[in-house]
């Protein structure tokens, strides 16, 4: 990777509760570089939503605290950045596409206040240029009359139209890196399809680097360039999208494939759920955090924390079945 837009290095994020201290990010560390679609994938709990806010220093303080780590951005440290300077930097140089854009925004503002609200804020343009911004970017975003829709309240809107001017409002202000949680989730499958057509068409236009955040591995086959799968906080293994569908080398990466239909495949075959649960995150596991759950697991897998292995300069992985003295079941 010739140049790194975005670079997090041993992420770690907890919240602080009754119960204890839940270590929901633990060790994160991964890279994008501009123009780029990174996917994270994984079950609902794994950390996936709280690194996203993480990067956008949105995790709410107290409870919740970044305990050790970095984040750059173009080589600016995000995680040192006082709220008065990450403002600067949340809608202008990222923007965020949230989940569910049924609740995302707001009901009693019409369309035009929200999708200006952010370029006003960061420039130094008037009300009528920034409209005229957002009549381009709904236009890009394909929604018919946007001269007329700039009127309209949330209501008025479908889901699927919903969702493109979220898309709309993160891109406003033109920044570098674009991080879309869970943004087809509440669409059906024909929007679904239109808003990943939607995402590769604003990143062939703009540039825009993309970190998108799903469990819905046919989302990330069809427009990630490379894949983190997280597990109980971890990035357990990471690789281009042909290395993660063709080769994957954690049981765990292995277990999602698995457990969702594939069209390319034999559809005779059933469908293999994960067993078991997650581990808690009050007190994760000294060794692998997938041991319950793997089938291939070891006695060292429940004693210690497997170290990384490298499998090709952009593929590696955490597990102890990559020991050269472990016998090899797949």
């Amino acid at each position: 990777m010739s140049e790194t837009l975005l670079e997090i290095n041993d992420l770690a994020v907890s919240f602080s509760t009754q119960g204890g201290e839940v270590q929901a990010v633990r060790g994160v560390s991964f890279a994008v570089a501009p123009g780029e679609t990174v996917a994270i994938v994984g079950e609902s709990g794994c950390g996936k939503s709280v690194t996203a806010q993480s990067i956008m220093r949105l995790v709410p303080e107290p409870p919740g605290r970044i305990k050790h780590g970095s984040i750059h951005l173009n080589g600016k440290d995000l995680a040192a950045l006082s709220d008065k300077q990450m403002r600067s930097v949340r809608g202008k140089q990222i923007g965020m596409i949230f989940q569910d854009p049924m609740t995302s925004l707001n009901p009693t503002l019409t369309v035009g206040d929200q999708l200006t609200e952010g370029i006003l804020t960061h420039e130094n343009i008037s009300k009528s240029e920034a409209e005229k911004k957002a009549v381009e970017l709904l236009n890009l975003v394909g929604i018919a009359n946007p001269q007329e829709r700039l009127k309209l309240y949330p209501h008025q809107f479908s889901g699927g139209m919903r969702q493109r001017i979220m898309i709309a409002m993160a891109l406003m202000c033109k920044p570098s890196l674009l991080i879309a949680d869970e943004p087809t989730t509440a669409l059906d499958v024909t929007i679904q399809a239109q808003i990943i057509d939607l995402f590769k068409e604003i990143q062939e236009k703009t540039g825009v680097a993309i970190i998108i955040i799903t469990h819905d591995l046919g989302v990330v086959a069809q427009i990630a360039d490379r894949i983190n799968v997280m597990y109980a906080g971890e990035i357990v293994e990471s690789g281009t999208v042909k290395e993660i569908f063709y080769k994957p080398q954690h049981p765990y990466t292995r277990g999602l494939l698995t457990s969702v239909p594939r069209l390319d495949g034999d559809r005779s075959q059933p469908l293999i759920p994960i067993a078991g649960t997650p581990p808690d995150l009050f007190s994760p596991p000294e060794g692998c955090a997938f041991t319950s759950r793997c089938k291939y697991a070891m006695e060292v897998c429940r004693a210690y924390d497997p170290a990384v292995t490298h499998l090709s300069d952009r593929h590696f992985t955490k597990c102890w079945l990559q020991d050269e003295r472990a016998e090899k079941p797949f």
